[in-house]
């Protein structure tokens, strides 16, 4: 006998709102919902929800994303729960979780502890930003901590997540930095340029060796030029690259955004937070790894020197930006925020976009494009707030 399903997990159907699908917006759309899963067609028993004058998009996809609520990804597994909690809240149903420069010995046990999440479904994998970048280039990392991506190293952070890794970021232009892309390509990991120095034509050397992700592209590397053109240059101009763009209002300048998308085309554009402790709490002082930050205004920057130090985005204010004051396409948003990051993750078989089959991932937006409610596998994870 099949079990009793409990009204989180009855068929459900949402009507009425602007549901953004892959061949365009319907109006007065329906999404119908059958226990964790979208559904092609309403059941006989389903309830309805009229969510007139709202947008339903997909579950925002984060591949960069350091913690959030106060806590960091390099932290306990109570702490990265809230952080996951935090960006939940504000859209993001599928989360990579980002580690930041520290000592190769804490990296390893901290992807122990990250992989176990993945395992269960917490976050969809681990991203290792750091140690293998350019001192040149280093952002909020701590450069006593920084080492060459020799293929060795590279591996013992591989081997350590159990088949988790789904990025790395390196300069390739380092020692052992070619053959560390190539050893990511096999091992099904993510290659991604940035922290780096690289040149144009060593970034090309690298996209040819299997690297496909440019990390927050423009900032950590050298400007776009007119006789060195760098690896903006390379990274944009190749189908192969997928660009992370970090719309905050901070890192890019609109004209940046624009060009970016201008050249990469919308197939190829992630928005992604890069978020730190301080996203969806405030201002303050907060630790990014063994590093000290302060936050004011909701910038992030660290305390010795100033850099920018990540973020404290969240997707939900990204694609507001996006549309509101970038001017986007609705539709072109929702592939910088789900279609393309869960293609490229390799996950477009059950997220990044609603269809029949795949998981009831889905933000409920207002006409403001403020997040009304956030679904997560069929469950609300922020309840509908229509009034």
């Amino acid at each position: 006998m099949a079990s009793p399903r409990g009204a989180e997990t009855d068929p459900r159907v949402l009507t009425g709102a602007n549901v953004v699908l892959p061949t365009g917006t319907v109006k007065n759309g329906t999404v119908a919902i059958d226990g964790t899963r979208i559904a092609g067609a309403p059941l006989a028993d389903a309830a309805v929800l009229d969510v007139s004058g709202h947008w339903l998009v997909p579950g925002f996809v984060d591949l960069h994303n350091h913690g959030g609520g106060g806590a960091s990804f390099s932290g306990t597994a109570e702490q990265i729960l809230t952080a996951i909690r935090t960006h939940r809240a504000h859209g993001t149903t599928t989360l990579v979780a980002s580690t930041v420069t520290d000592e190769m010995d804490l990296l390893v046990r901290q992807a122990g502890l990250l992989s176990e999440l993945a395992e269960q479904g917490d976050i969809a994998g681990i991203h290792f930003e750091g140690p293998f970048i350019s001192p040149c280039r280093k952002g909020a990392h701590s450069e006593a901590l920084l080492r060459h991506p020799e293929p060795a190293e590279v591996r013992k952070l591989i081997d350590a997540a159990r088949g988790q890794a789904r990025m790395l970021t390196l300069a390739a232009e380092l020692p052992g930095g070619i053959d560390s892309v190539r050893l990511l390509a096999e091992h099904g990991v993510i290659a991604a340029i940035g922290h780096t120095d690289a040149t144009y034509e060593q970034t090309v050397d690298a996209i040819e060796a299997g690297a496909t992700v440019a990390t927050h592209l423009f900032n950590a590397m050298p400007a776009l030029g007119h006789r060195t053109p760098g690896p903006v240059a390379a990274l944009l101009e190749d189908e192969r690259v997928t660009v992370e763009l970090i719309n905050d209002g901070t890192h890019l300048h609109p004209a940046a955004l624009e060009l970016a998308f201008h050249h990469a085309g919308a197939d190829r554009v992630a928005f992604i937070t890069d978020a730190m402790d301080a996203a969806g709490i405030g201002d303050g002082r907060y630790m990014l790894g063994p590093l000290e930050v302060e936050v004011s205004e909701g910038v992030a920057r660290l305390v010795e020197g100033g850099s920018i130090a990540g973020s404290t985005l969240t997707l939900d204010r990204a694609f507001k930006r996006a549309v509101t004051v970038d001017r986007l396409p609705v539709e072109h948003a929702v592939k910088a925020l789900s279609a393309n990051p869960a293609r490229l993750l390799g996950l477009s078989d059950r997220v990044g976009s609603l269809e029949p089959g795949k998981d009831a991932d889905l933000v409920l937006l207002d006409a403001d494009f403020d997040v009304r409610g956030v679904m997560r596998h069929g469950k609300w994870v922020v309840a509908p707030q229509l009034g």
